[in-house]
């Protein structure tokens, strides 16, 4: 029988030649991943000092960094189960502790708690030199690896245990789809406080390859020094990149167009992409014929916290307006109003660790099927199409039904416009709630171009009003999550003033 992908990192050190970078705000840290296995080894003896023991929790609440990897791996190699905490959303101390059964918490966040290490005494561990025997830990299918957490528009965020089979599936068809290999550097900027984050460094060990972590705010300066040869990345920053390109190609014949499009995006991408990989939430279907067109397809795809990744577009077998056919692994099961539940040979779960009474039973089927509140269909050739949200469809007062997603994202079709959600607070109008790209966006530019929406439009599909957010929406002021997802409920209840009063925003 093949070993796991994890169990293949805990077995041994990795195969020489390959690397993993750092790149951010300060100097660039690069390491072999037969070094980086080291490290993690010498920190997983040290977390054993402290009487770390398989099956116990340590937490991580921190921003992406060299020493976050070495904890998680660290983690793995001892059996001990990792908690990731997305910054911002969460605060180091006792009560983090106690609510998910920590035994301790590294943070770059300070705390006066027992139990909170700083970041920085992760580091000085792994680069101390220590030494004894580190037996190889083995796992099952069934054994829980980390605990993740959703994003949460709500309340306190659901916490959900992420079993060792789950993982090795993902990875797996990952690998059959897009054979990363040497050669290959995978770029990641999102948080690794996201389980499928960390999933890039465990191929880099599992299957040699070179992986760089980078942040948010670093990633579009890092691209052209790292010159990844893959992206991972959701909607809106592909989207930013897309804006940051056509403003370098400004004062260029129309005929010329194209070319200098194409030359500015791969050089702004360090020239070694072979495709960009997007997924996490709705992806502009102009964006990605965008960077197809400048030579850098970019393939989506479909999954959630509670099952993994269910389909992707891949080489060789892309639609376009679909998610991509379903992986290895996965099955996709529609009832007659189009609602998505998956199978999973190997589930993430069978139920959240952390949720209100209730929730895991309506998400979960007693068989661990997963019921995910999406709508949409397969065609002939089995490419998905998501269509919305369950919970997006609203009953107007006269009795029509109306999809709120397909109107987003006309209305969304402007480049004063980065996001744009619609409500109907009374049930008898549709309003939106405008994102601006910045906070100079002009009103008249976003009026005009609602009202041209509005023209193509049925007329129960149409938007009366709009109210225009002062700043656009942002992870830092709470109104996307860390993949860059507006949060429907947040938004609604920061806007609830506004969107209840008809004399309100603007006219259209």
């Amino acid at each position: 029988m093949t070993r796991s992908a994890l169990n293949r990192i805990t077995a041994g050190p990795p195969e020489p030649g390959h690397r993993i970078s750092f790149r951010g705000a300060g100097p660039t840290e690069t390491y072999p991943l037969e070094e980086l296995y080291d490290l993690a080894g010498r920190l997983a003896l040290h977390l054993r000092r402290l009487g770390l023991r398989s099956g116990d929790r340590i937490g991580v609440l921190a921003r992406n960094s060299l020493e976050w990897v070495l904890l998680d791996l660290a983690a793995l190699r001892l059996g001990v189960m990792t908690a990731g905490f997305e910054s911002g959303k969460f605060t180091a101390g006792r009560p983090l502790l106690d609510r998910y059964g920590l035994a301790l918490l590294f943070s770059d966040e300070e705390s006066p708690d027992t139990g909170v290490l700083p970041l920085a005494e992760a580091r000085r561990m792994a680069f101390d030199d220590i030494r004894g025997d580190l037996p190889a830990h083995t796992y099952g299918p069934d054994d829980e690896t980390t605990l993740k957490f959703t994003s949460g528009s709500t309340g306190s965020p659901k916490g959900l245990a992420a079993t060792a089979g789950s993982i090795d599936s993902s990875l797996r068809a990952v690998q059959d789809m897009f054979a990363h290999g040497p050669g290959d550097d995978l770029f990641v900027f999102l948080p690794l406080s996201l389980l499928q984050q960390r999933y890039w460094v465990y191929s880099a060990l599992a299957f040699g390859h070179d992986v760089t972590i980078s942040t948010y705010g670093a990633a579009l300066p890092a691209l052209r020094r790292t010159r990844p040869t893959v992206v991972m990345g959701v909607p809106a920053f592909y989207e930013l990149a897309r804006r940051h390109i056509e403003a370098r190609v400004t004062d260029v014949a129309e005929e010329e167009r194209p070319r200098a499009l194409g030359e500015t995006a791969r050089r702004l991408f360090g020239g070694r992409v072979r495709y960009l990989w997007t997924g996490s939430a709705p992806a502009d279907p102009a964006t990605l014929r965008f960077f197809h067109s400048c030579g850098l397809p970019v393939y989506e795809g479909y999954g959630m916290n509670e099952t993994c990744i269910v389909t992707k577009n891949h080489p060789g077998a892309t639609r376009e307006g679909s998610v991509g056919r379903v992986v290895a692994g996965k099955t996709v099961l529609l009832d007659e109003h189009g609602n998505i539940s998956v199978r999973a040979d190997f589930p993430v779960n069978r139920r959240y660790s952390y949720a209100d009474p209730g929730v895991s039973e309506r998400v979960f089927a007693p068989d661990a099927t997963v019921r995910t509140g999406d709508v949409g269909h397969l065609d002939a050739d089995g490419f998905l199409f998501i269509t919305g949200r369950a919970d997006d469809v609203i009953a107007l007062g006269n009795g029509r039904n109306v999809a709120l997603r397909p109107i987003e994202d006309r209305l969304r079709q402007s480049p004063e416009i980065a996001e744009c959600l619609v409500f109907s607070p009374g049930g008898g109008e549709l309003v939106a709630v405008v994102s601006p790209v910045s906070g100079d966006t002009d009103e008249g530019a976003v009026t005009a171009h609602l009202r041209r929406t509005n023209a193509l439009a049925a007329r129960h599909e149409r938007v009366s009003r709009a109210v225009l957010a002062t700043e656009p929406f942002s992870v830092a002021n709470g109104l996307l999550s860390s993949q860059y997802k507006p949060l429907r409920q947040r938004i609604r209840a920061a806007f609830a003033d506004e969107l209840a009063d008809p004399a309100r925003g603007l006219a259209v």
